[in-house]
């Protein structure tokens, strides 16, 4: 983001302002510098918890940010507001990560690390989600109809050849993840090939675009809208030529320490279809 932060380190005081770098705070050992969440900030739930809210991801309470005195606020480009960053930078060190591939979490990982004075912990998670997903890939398929390896843990003719998918994200307009975003990297790890890649970000689309669209199957997010199992039947009835499947949210869009299972999940994921 061309932005110059500067700071004491380890920061001792921290402002989170995104769900998936709040938890990763705590995951590395970091909570104990952590003095302010965003009210959807609640991972780990006993520990987040107790930490002061600041408001929402988009909506700041700059009086109760002031009362905790950070010497660190940590966002991200896409989850935060322009305004209210840059209104933070007047008084704060604000450092924002920007995630759109796995490299881009792995470095966020790792610089967080540094941020808080947990580096061997965050370097030490990063490394070992890096490994899950090299694994992920020697079992993901490259090419259109082809399989690859083995998948790993099951019988030798067993494969992940690739498979075209919507991941929804929202209805009432109907809104999906396209290209550009972090969603669409992990579906591409996971051998899915999203059939809105060609559009921008979280384009509204209709059901119709689906229907007609090369799709084989349909993937309902459970956030930020919370497809249920009451949605599955309505799609089935409008999408009757498409498999369609409820999805966990974190592994495709949290991109701290809930990539540690990620690669895990998409594998099991794979079995469904």
């Amino acid at each position: 983001m061309q932005r110059e932060v500067s700071l004491h380190l380890p920061a001792l005081r921290i402002v989170s302002l995104v769900p998936s770098q709040t938890e990763l705070l705590f995951a590395i050992g970091a909570g104990q510098s952590v003095v302010g969440v965003t009210k959807f900030c609640t991972e780990p739930p006993e520990a987040a918890a107790k930490v002061a809210k600041i408001g929402g991801t988009k909506k700041f309470d700059f009086g109760v940010i002031a009362a905790l005195k950070p010497d660190l606020i940590i966002g991200n480009k896409e989850e935060n507001y322009p305004a209210g960053i840059d209104q933070l930078a007047q008084d704060y060190p604000v450092w924002m990560s920007d995630i759109v591939t796995l490299d881009d979490s792995l470095a966020m990982i790792r610089q967080i690390g540094l941020l808080s004075g947990r580096s061997i912990a965050a370097n030490d998670m990063a490394s070992k989600i890096e490994t899950q997903f090299d694994d992920l890939r020697k079992t993901v398929s490259t090419d259109p109809g082809q399989a690859s390896t083995p998948l790993l843990n099951t019988p030798a003719k067993q494969f992940i050849p690739l498979v075209n998918v919507a991941y929804f994200i929202w209805q009432k307009p109907y809104m999906v993840a396209a290209g550009g975003t972090f969603i669409d990297e992990v579906l591409k790890l996971g051998g899915m090939v999203n059939v809105f890649s060609g559009l921008k970000r979280y384009p509204e689309i209709e059901l119709e675009s689906v229907r007609d669209s090369d799709a084989e199957v349909v993937l309902l997010s459970s956030e930020p809208y919370p497809f249920r199992e009451k949605h599955l039947a309505a799609f089935q009835q409008a999408l009757p030529d498409q498999k369609i499947i409820l999805v966990d949210a974190m592994p495709f869009s949290w991109y701290g320490s809930q990539l540690l299972r990620t690669a895990a999940y998409l594998r099991q994921l794979r079995m469904q279809f």
